[in-house]
């Protein structure tokens, strides 16, 4: 029979083993960062959001949405703290984009392009989203991330999940004479599997669907 002393230590540890499969702590460093702004203003983000370039935001290629990151220029201190709700950047070099109100908090809009530091801030939980499943019990299974209408936006999307997991691809739908672009991952036999990997999708932030492979063909 455990003690009521072991019991009381299971249930306090509980709520914080609950909060670190929620939360990814990057270690404090140098990062290069660029910025983004009017071409990208209005449209969709990897997050689900909608980007507003005088918003402070950033974008990076693996940080769970929801992160949020003290950003620094060391060349003249100023500071900026950004949540991070978007992909990117996909040019070589470059660590993090930052939207076009937060370069200007920290003087980087003419240089374009400059070593910062970043200090990890915490996360806002928020973007923990549950996953949601089309009704069906047999396989096999594929995991809608997103759906876009501009097929550059999927295709960012797809280069930056392609960086942790396998099988990532694009499929196109039309829904009332509109195209759309589904950012799509695997086709997997194993529901528990499927379920698993979704799960640890949701955590990092993407809105997942599980749903029959054939019914995205």
């Amino acid at each position: 029979m455990k003690s009521p002393l072991l019991l009381l230590i299971i249930v306090l540890l509980l709520p914080a083993c609950a909060a670190s499969r929620h939360e990814t702590r990057p270690e404090d460093r140098y990062m290069v960062a660029s910025w983004y702004g009017k071409k990208f203003h209005g449209r969709l983000t990897a997050s689900g959001e909608t980007y507003n370039m005088y918003a402070r935001t950033a974008a990076h290629k693996t940080l769970p949405f929801g992160t949020k990151l003290k950003i620094t220029n060391p060349e003249n201190g100023r500071s900026v703290v950004v949540k991070v709700n978007d992909r990117g950047p996909f040019i070589r070099g470059r660590d993090i984009d930052l939207s076009y109100g937060a370069a200007k908090k920290i003087g980087l809009i003419h240089k374009g392009t400059a070593r910062v530091r970043v200090n990890y801030m915490g996360r806002d939980t928020s973007f923990v989203r549950p996953v949601k499943y089309v009704s069906s019990s047999a396989g096999p299974f594929t995991l809608q991330i997103a759906s876009f209408r501009d097929y550059k936006n999927a295709g960012d999307l797809k280069s930056a999940l392609s960086r942790t997991y396998r099988n990532v691809y694009i499929t196109k739908i039309s829904i009332k004479g509109k195209r759309y672009y589904r950012v799509m991952i695997g086709k997997f036999t194993d529901r528990k599997y499927a379920d698993r990997l979704a799960s640890k999708l949701s955590r990092e932030g993407y809105r997942v669907l599980v749903m029959r492979y054939r019914e995205v063909l």
